[in-house]
């Protein structure tokens, strides 16, 4: 049995005349809800006696399923008629997809809203708390003021029931990253002292301890700095470099060791700002460790040095290595806390312990490779020549880039030289140390051969 349905010729040219309309309206309806390229997030975070203030500032194109009225035939922002909306976009859009916790409770997950405000862009008043808070709590923008909604910041003030401003805090604000395809959150901790303790992220951090323990810092770092090591291709090319020809634990031994002393020094260094902050040392730096491949790779291939004067290479590529890491720090130091050198030394430890996993797996290897495959020194020349070939482009890339940095000579300044004597009696000491270690080294080899006649 066939049916038929009948559709009468006026609902047909209906059906036609509603399509066409959605063909022509949706292409306006999904550009009125792009997602934003950039995004900033400003937020203050102040804990005071039994509540806890949170003051966050978007751009209010971020709320991008929301209507808010116009007026005019500009279309400019009803100032007047969105203010009843902001509570609920501030709702829906920040704090519910904000986790905060107090000593590992989670506080509720909607707060009160005790006041909203719009902004212009180029509104200052988020550079202090006290600023900040006076403005959202103000009285609003005038109605007269002509502003399209697209270009107007949206400020929310939340209110936390807490038991005690002297707890631990933590954040998850991985939730703002729907609010954009890139977003930037900016965090400043009040704390109960009136210090401030800032944050940076540009992708979502996870839960961040706001007031870490030190183990809690500790911990942080010593992951940060086993995957540090484990992701970064060129440290790892410098330490297969450095072990081929001695791919014996014992004898790497004082070669990884003077690495190890060597890159902690510049890194704590580095922390505590005794590095050069010009534009032109980080790809100065990343030259620098580009050149130690090649180095170690050409000394591998035309007859490496024995293990007694490896170290020493060691430790001299290892101060440079040292200040890469600190730049790869420079982000995450934030979340050490007042701990900065605990932090320092776990991810020191995690560093090592990334070296000592990937030292595990790379002598069993070449271990292999040279049993067989072919003999030790062809297949010595081979590796070191391939890792000789990428570090070489690698260094004639970054080369290019630091030859693009204009280099300025520091102004003698009293400030300078006192720096300059610092530096001075740090190398002098470095060099102590190394003598001292090699004359020992020459020592114990003396003596070990009087004893073997």
């Amino acid at each position: 049995m066939v049916g038929i349905i009948y559709n009468p010729p006026g609902r047909h040219r209906l059906n036609i005349f509603a399509l066409a309309s959605l063909l022509i309206l949706l292409p306006l309806a999904a550009s009125a809800h792009d997602i934003p390229n950039d995004v900033t997030v400003q937020a203050y975070f102040r804990p005071a006696g039994d509540k806890l203030d949170l003051l966050v500032r978007v751009p209010l194109r971020a709320m991008r399923d929301m209507e808010f009225p116009a007026k005019g035939p500009a279309g400019f922002l009803d100032i007047n008629g969105a203010l009843p909306l902001l509570p609920g976009a501030g709702t829906l859009w920040i704090s519910d997809f904000i986790r905060i916790y107090e000593d590992g409770q989670p506080l509720p997950k909607r707060p009160r809203v005790l006041a909203t405000q719009l902004s212009l862009e180029s509104d200052r008043s988020f550079e202090s708390w006290q600023q900040a808070h006076a403005h959202v709590t103000g009285p609003p923008l005038p109605e007269e003021t002509n502003v399209v909604w697209n270009q107007t910041m949206f400020d929310v003030l939340f209110e936390y029931p807490i038991h005690s401003d002297r707890a631990r805090f933590s954040i998850a604000p991985a939730g703002l990253a729907r609010l954009g395809n890139r977003v930037l959150t900016i965090l400043r901790y009040v704390l109960p002292d009136g210090n401030i303790r800032a944050f940076q992220f540009e992708t979502p951090p996870g839960l961040v301890e706001l007031d870490p323990a030190w183990y809690q810092a500790a911990l942080t770092f010593v992951h940060l700095g086993f995957l540090h090591i484990l992701e970064g291709t060129d440290h790892l090319l410098f330490l297969l470099c450095l072990i081929i020809p001695f791919r014996k634990f014992r004898a790497l031994i004082p070669v990884v060791t003077g690495f190890t002393i060597a890159h902690s020094i510049t890194l704590i260094a580095s922390a505590y700002n005794f590095a050069p902050d010009a534009l032109w040392f980080p790809p100065l730096i990343e030259t620098l460790i580009a050149a130690s491949i090649v180095y170690m790779a050409v000394e591998n291939i035309v007859g490496a040095s024995s293990v007694h004067k490896r170290w020493m290479i060691a430790f001299g590529f290892g101060l440079v290595h040292g200040f890469g890491f600190s730049f790869a720090l420079r982000q995450t130091l934030q979340l050490a806390g007042s701990h900065m050198l605990t932090s320092l030394l776990s991810f020191n430890l995690g560093v090592e312990l990334g070296q000592l996993l990937a030292l595990l797996l790379m002598i069993p290897l070449l271990d292999l490779l040279f049993t067989k495959a072919m003999t030790e020194r062809m297949g010595t020349i081979i590796v070191s020549a391939f890792v000789a070939d990428t570090g070489w482009h690698w260094m004639l890339d970054r080369a290019d880039t630091l030859s693009q940095y204009h280099f300025q000579w520091p102004e003698l300044t009293p400030l300078f030289f006192v720096s300059a004597m610092r530096w001075t009696m740090a190398i002098v000491f470095l060099a102590g140390i190394v003598w001292l270690v090699s004359l020992l080294g020459r020592h114990r080899r003396a003596s070990q051969a009087a004893s073997g006649d």
